[in-house]
Parts: C-alpha cells; sequence; structure tokens
C-alpha cells in the first residue's frame, strides 16, 4: 500500500513539475524577445519567484540579474519588488539576516516613492520573517501595517494572502480562536478571488489542516493536508510540499504511528533538501532523529547532524551576529527616520509660526497704514466738514436774505396801508381841531365836545394802525434775525394768517397779474403753543412760498389755454381754474396739525421721496437753492419733536394720490395739556 502511495505522489510530482517547468520555459522564451527592459525586469522577477520552490540558486540568478537591469533604469517597482523577492529566496536558503536586509530596503524604496502595491508586499515578507525568528510582536506590527494599507487600496488577494499569515502566526502562539478568525476568513475569501488562488491556496491548506487538529478534527485535518500536497504538487513547490508531508508526520506522530510519520518526515526531508530548504530541512531532520531515537539510535545521530547543521546555518554565532547587524541597522535607520519626521514636523511648525508672525506683521502694518490714511482722511474730513458748515451757514442766511426778500414788496404793501391810515385820520384829526377851534370862540361847547369826541376816535384809530405798522416791522426783524432757540407760547393761527398775507403780498408784488383765493380754517379753540415762533414762522412761509409758487405756475401754464377752458367749462357749467392756498389749524388729542394746501400742479411720485433732502428743487436754475423744505423738516422734527409730511392730492377727492392734483404739507406738533 505504501508502495503504491509512493507511485501515485511521484507520478503527481512528476506531473507537477511538468506544467511548472512548461511555465518557466514559456517565461524564458518571453525574456529572450522582451523589447522593453521594464517588462525585462518583471518577466525576470516571475522566474524567480517560480525558482523558489524548485531552484533557489535559479532564483537568486535571474533575481540579480532583473534587479541590476531595475536599478540602471531606474524603475523603482521592479527594484523594491526584486529586493522583497530575493529576500525571500534568502529567507528559504536560511540567511535571515540578508533576507531582512533586502526587504528593508525595498520597503524604503516604496515608501520613499509612494509604490503602495510594493511596500504592501515587503510588509508581509518582513512580517513573516519576523514570525519565523519567532519575534511575534514586531510580526504583527508589520503583518497589520500591511493590511491596512491592502483595505484601504482595495487590494483583496494582498488583504486575505496577510489575513492568513496572521492566522499561522497566532497558531504559533496557540491563540486557537483568533488564528481559526484569520485563517477561515482567507480560505473563504479565496474561493471568491478571481485570480492567484492558488497560491494562497497552497498555503492555506496547510494552515487548515494544523488548525483542524489542533481543534481535534483529525478527519478534516488528514483532509486539508493531503489538499496541499496535491495543490504544491501541481504547481511543482518542494518547498510547501516539504511543509505538507512534515505536518502528516507531526499528526502521526501524535496519533502514535511512527512508521507513517517516518515515512512522512522523510519525504519532507527530501523535498526540502532537494531545494536547500534550510527551516525545512531543520523541522524534517528533527522530527526523524525524535522518531529514530529509540528504534534506531545509529541513525538517530545521523539526523540529529543534519539538524544540528542546519539549525547553525539558520541560527549559528554568524548568523546570529548579521541578524543583529541588520536589525540594528533597520533600527538605526527607524531612528533616522522618526529623527526626520520629527525635524520636518519642526520645520513645519517653525514656518507656520513664522508665517503667522508675516501674517501678523502684515496685518499690523496694514492696520497702521489704515490708521494714518484715516488720521489724514479725519484731518481732511475736519476741514471739509468746517467749510461745509461755514458754507451751510451762510447758505442759510442767504435762504433767509432770500426769503426776507421776498417778503419786502409784501411787508412794503402791507405797511402803507396803515400809514395811508395814520395819514389821513391825522389829516382829517388837524382839520377837525381848527373846527373845534371856531366852535370854541363861537361859544358852542356841545359843538366842541363832539369835535373833540371824534378826534378821540381819530386818535384811537392812528393808534390801531400805527401799531399794526409795528407788528408787521417786528415781524420783519424777527424773520431776518437769528433764532433765539427759546419756546415760547404762540398763537399759530395769529401766525399762519400773517404769514400767508405776507407771502401773498409779497408775490403780487412781483407779479400785480397774479390773483389767488386764500383760505383759512383755523381752529377757533386752538390753545396757545410752545414753539420757537420764528422757526415755526419760516416753515410756515417756506411752505406757503412754495403753495404759491405751484399754483401761480400752474396757472401760467393754462394761460394760452385760457379760451378753450372757458368753452370746455361753460360746456360742462364747471368754473374755470382757479389759483387757491388753503391753511388751516387743528388739535386731535395731544397734537397740533398745520395743514398748507394748494391746487397746483403737484409733486411726482418719483421725486416725492427726495424733497427733503438738501439742494435738492423743482424750480429752475438761480430760482431756488434747495434748502428751503430741508430747513423746514430739521426746524419741524428735530427742534420741535413733531413732523412733517407730504401728500399730494386729486382736486375734490383728498385722498386720492396722483400727479397733477395738488399738494398738501402737514406739519404735526406735539402739545402737552399743561402748556410746557
Amino acid at each position: 500500500m505504501k508502495t503504491l502511495l509512493i507511485v501515485l505522489f511521484s507520478l503527481l510530482l512528476s506531473i507537477g513539475y511538468a506544467q511548472d517547468r512548461q511555465a518557466i520555459d514559456s517565461l524564458k522564451h518571453e525574456l529572450a524577445v522582451a523589447r522593453h527592459d521594464t517588462n525585462k525586469v518583471l518577466i525576470g522577477m516571475d522566474l524567480s519567484v517560480r525558482y523558489w520552490g524548485i531552484n533557489p540558486d535559479s532564483s537568486l540568478e535571474y533575481g540579480h540579474q532583473s534587479l541590476a537591469l531595475a536599478q540602471r533604469i531606474h524603475y523603482y517597482y521592479g527594484e523594491s519588488q526584486l529586493l522583497r523577492v530575493l529576500g525571500n529566496t534568502y529567507r528559504i536558503l536560511g540567511d535571515y539576516a540578508k533576507a531582512l536586509d533586502l526587504a528593508f530596503k525595498g520597503l524604503q524604496i516604496a515608501e520613499k516613492n509612494q509604490l503602495t502595491f510594493a511596500a504592501i508586499e515587503c510588509l508581509n515578507n518582513i512580517g513573516v520573517f519576523y514570525n519565523d525568528l519567532k519575534d511575534y510582536s514586531k510580526a504583527i506590527d508589520y503583518f497589520r501595517r500591511g493590511l491596512t494599507l491592502a483595505v484601504a487600496n482595495q487590494y483583496l488577494y494582498k488583504a486575505t494572502q496577510i489575513e492568513m499569515n496572521i492566522g499561522s502566526l497566532y497558531m504559533d502562539l496557540n491563540q486557537i480562536d483568533s488564528a481559526s478568525y484569520y485563517i477561515n476568513k482567507a480560505y473563504l475569501k479565496s474561493k471568491n478571488l478571481p485570480r492567484n488562488t492558488t497560491t494562497i491556496l497552497k498555503v492555506v491548506y496547510s494552515y487548515l489542516a494544523e488548525l483542524q487538529f489542533q481543534q481535534g478534527n483529525y478527519e478534516k485535518a488528514f483532509k486539508y493536508a493531503h489538499k496541499s500536497i496535491v495543490v504544491n504538487k501541481n504547481v511543482g513547490d518542494s518547498r510547501f510540499l516539504s511543509r505538507g508531508y512534515n505536518i502528516l508526520s507531526v499528526f502521526f506522530k501524535k496519533l502514535n504511528q511512527p512508521d507513517s510519520s517516518i515515512f512522512y518526515a522523510k519525504k519532507g526531508l527530501y523535498e526540502a533538501q532537494g531545494i536547500n530548504y534550510k527551516s525545512g530541512i531543520l523541522d524534517a531532520s528533527k522530527l526523524l532523529a525524535e522518531l529514530y531515537e529509540s528504534k534506531d539510535p545509529k541513525t538517530a545521530v545521523y539526523y540529529h547532524k543534519i539538524a544540528n547543521s542546519a539549525n547553525d546555518e539558520l541560527y549559528g554565532p554568524s548568523k546570529t551576529l548579521d541578524l543583529h547587524k541588520t536589525l540594528a541597522e533597520e533600527q538605526e535607520r527607524q531612528r533616522q527616520k522618526e529623527a526626520q519626521r520629527t525635524e520636518y514636523q519642526n520645520r513645519l511648525k517653525q514656518y507656520a509660526y513664522l508665517t503667522g508672525l508675516l501674517v501678523l506683521l502684515l496685518i499690523a502694518f496694514l492696520l497702521y497704514r489704515n490708521n494714518r490714511q484715516k488720521q489724514k482722511a479725519n484731518v481732511v474730513l475736519e476741514k471739509t466738514l468746517s467749510t461745509l458748515k461755514s458754507t451751510q451757514a451762510q447758505l442759510i442766511q442767504s435762504e433767509k436774505l432770500a426769503s426776507l426778500g421776498e417778503l419786502t414788496a409784501g411787508i412794503a404793501h402791507e405797511i402803507q396801508n396803515p400809514l395811508n391810515f395814520v395819514n389821513n385820520f391825522a389829516e382829517v384829526s388837524a382839520e377837525m381841531l381848527l373846527e373845534m377851534d371856531a366852535e370854541l370862540d363861537k361859544g358852542d361847547i356841545q359843538e366842541a365836545k363832539a369835535i373833540s369826541a371824534d378826534l378821540q376816535q381819530n386818535l384811537s384809530k392812528i393808534n390801531h394802525h400805527g401799531q399794526r405798522a409795528s407788528s408787521i416791522v417786528k415781524s420783519m426783524l424777527e424773520h431776518s434775525r437769528a433764532s433765539t432757540g427759546v419756546k415760547e407760547p404762540t398763537d399759530l393761527n395769529t401766525l399762519a394768517d400773517e404769514y400767508l398775507r405776507l407771502a401773498y403780498h409779497g408775490l403780487r408784488a412781483k407779479d400785480n397779474s397774479f390773483n389767488a383765493i386764500l383760505e383759512t380754517n383755523f381752529d377757533p379753540e386752538l390753545p396757545l403753543v410752545s414753539v420757537i415762533p420764528q422757526d415755526i414762522g419760516r416753515v410756515l412761509l417756506n411752505l406757503i412760498n412754495n403753495a404759491f409758487y405751484s399754483v401761480a405756475e400752474r396757472s401760467r401754464s393754462t394761460v394760452h389755454q385760457r379760451t378753450v377752458e372757458t368753452l370746455h367749462a361753460t360746456a360742462l357749467q364747471e368754473p374755470p381754474y382757479q389759483p387757491t392756498v388753503t391753511i388751516s389749524t387743528q388739535k386731535i388729542d395731544n397734537q397740533i396739525l398745520i395743514k398748507v394746501k394748494d391746487n397746483g400742479s403737484g409733486i411726482p411720485d418719483s421725486i416725492r421721496e427726495k424733497i427733503f433732502q438738501p439742494f435738492f428743487t423743482t424750480k429752475p436754475t438761480g430760482q431756488g437753492t434747495g434748502l428751503g423744505l430741508s430747513l423746514a423738516y430739521d426746524i419741524v422734527t428735530k427742534g420741535h419733536g413733531g413732523t412733517l409730511e407730504l401728500v399730494s392730492v386729486d382736486e375734490g377727492n383728498p385722498d386720492s394720490i396722483r400727479k397733477g392734483g395738488g399738494t398738501e404739507f402737514i406739519i404735526t406738533l406735539p402739545f402737552k395739556t399743561n402748556g410746557k
């Protein structure tokens, strides 16, 4: 039975070698005809990998040739990968110092040139090397770094391979649950991988066999062990084939079947020696030495010698020294790398600090410059403001003088009336005195007394008209002088009536053809209101003058249509246009309302928002300063806490707002019941 099994295994092995030899021959042909150097590097690397389990010396030959070419053409990916491949070849040959040195150099090139896949491969190999050396903490560290990169970049095949190696590590540590999790996870993933599944299966079957045996599932253990042997025979990989045989030998030894154990141990030793696989030679020879110890001591000594030789080549003093040197160099490189990283971070911090300082200095400079500019601008603004105030004062005085000029003619007309009465009554009184003297000479006392009574009446009228003239002069003087700013109880009805008539006579003095209807609607119960009379007088004068200007303009614009309008009015039995200005007062609750309304051409909606702005005027150039309504608005709102509103009205419908329907200004003044 054993002979038949040996023949069967030999047949499978020959078939596997034949298949792998065909692949190698095909790669050699491709290498010979390859035109691009990068292709040559990759084909040579593939040949080096395929010779791992067949002929490590050939693996080294193709590996070094391809590495030299990659270095010559600066093909960093190929260089990094070949350093890793050669490192694994030296691991097979038992030179861990060389293996780690090459893998570390490959990782350094991959990280420097940001070759993620090459870095994952190197991290995985370094983890395997440390696992062989029983340095499990470093092994798991490199495995996890590689797994993190593989998952992040979706390299599923490499992630599965690393998870399988992590499972093997936990099995060496006898942490069976963790080992089972990772190995079964890798096995399940390998079934769904689109390619390269054989590379994983030829390893994972041996791990599954060990795992099932440790869990007491012997039937499954033998099944997976045989699968491992079959897969590795098919690909001609003596390295993993040796591992599979050694696993079976251990199983049979534990089951106390020494003959079977010796049979598989010898096959494992044979495969390992065929490729000089030091680790496999050590494992198989140790098993055989132990198995022959009680059965054939002489043979046991023979295998002990083989095991000791393999152990010296793997872990002897010279190898250990080289390994420590390699590890020390890598540790120093890592220290320098960390120092460089720290230095780089410190430099970044310094740059950030200097940049922040420069930004702060720039901000400080800009703020300083802006402050200087603001200071200069403030000086200019102060000068401009001073000039503006002076100009404004002059303009206001000019506005007052202009309004005073407009009043002069009206005042002259108005004052002429009482003076005429005074002169007439004085002349009559002089004649009556002569008559009274004549009557006294006659002795007619009664007639003299009657004349005396008439004289008294004349003198009373002279006094009345004199007081009236004095009042007009006083009003003119009050209007022309600056406001005292002192509020006085004032009869707004009298003030409004006086300024209405003065403004009207002033306009007629300029244009004696102008006539208008003056309407007043004063509240007879209006109380005295605490205001600054001169200021409110100026407001009323401005509003009344504007009203007269508006109706005069409308009246002049309709002169050339007078005949048509007359005919039209006659046909409709409507009167022609009559310029009308109305002023009224009213007390509502705690407010005093003064309304100045005209039936002029009105104010368009488009400029309603602008009429209270300084220097805005609708009058032709030279006929208005644009300050009248602005000053009036300030006097009412700021000086008296009231409001000044504009309402454009339509004749016959005061609530409508429409251009051409007239204008009404409403002054609202607050009024306190105590009269203050």
